[in-house]
């Protein structure tokens, strides 16, 4: 951590939003070194997790949620279909459309990746009360809604850059 966290003289917000940076920070090497482990691009693992969050969906809206164009998409399913992380499947409601279903979960290589974090992040919670962990669960929900309200707002100031210099 660094002395700026632990600046006894530094507002508690201020340093409490400093953790969660860092915190923020550290999930992100996270994620890179497990993609890296699994072989794979950081941005096919994100969108692994994503499909995770949200369940089958199709490529354009997995495109929103990435911000990557629609044929990085197609590129993107087709190594995850390749390696049997994602299958394709025709929408019930428009044949038209393919969604996208996350088959990773039951792959070995991801269990025996995820289980040490979630051994550990289970012995930390386990030293909460369990009134503890609901006010913990409601900040990280609410934090979850600042990031993803967030997310919107930069993608879409960067949107908006983007159509003015192709003017």
């Amino acid at each position: 951590m660094s002395s700026h966290q632990d600046d006894p003289t530094l507002d508690p917000q201020e340093q409490f939003t400093s953790l969660m940076r860092g915190l923020g920070t550290r999930t992100i090497l996270h994620q890179q070194n497990v993609a890296a482990s699994l072989g794979l691009y950081n941005n096919d693992f994100i969108s692994l997790d994503i499909l995770r969050e949200t369940g089958p969906i199709t490529a354009g809206e997995l495109s929103k949620k990435t911000g990557l164009a629609t044929g990085s998409i197609t590129s993107l399913v087709d190594r995850l279909e390749k390696i049997g992380y994602v299958r394709r499947q025709n929408d019930p409601n428009d044949r038209r459309r393919v969604i996208i279903v996350p088959e990773y979960e039951s792959k070995e290589e991801i269990r025996n990746t995820y289980e040490p974090l979630h051994k550990a992040m289970l012995n930390l919670a386990s030293s909460y009360t369990p009134e503890e962990l609901a006010l913990i669960s409601q900040f990280i929900g609410n934090a979850s809604t600042v990031l993803e309200e967030q997310i919107q707002h930069l993608s879409s100031t960067t949107r908006s850059k983007s159509s003015k210099t192709t003017r």
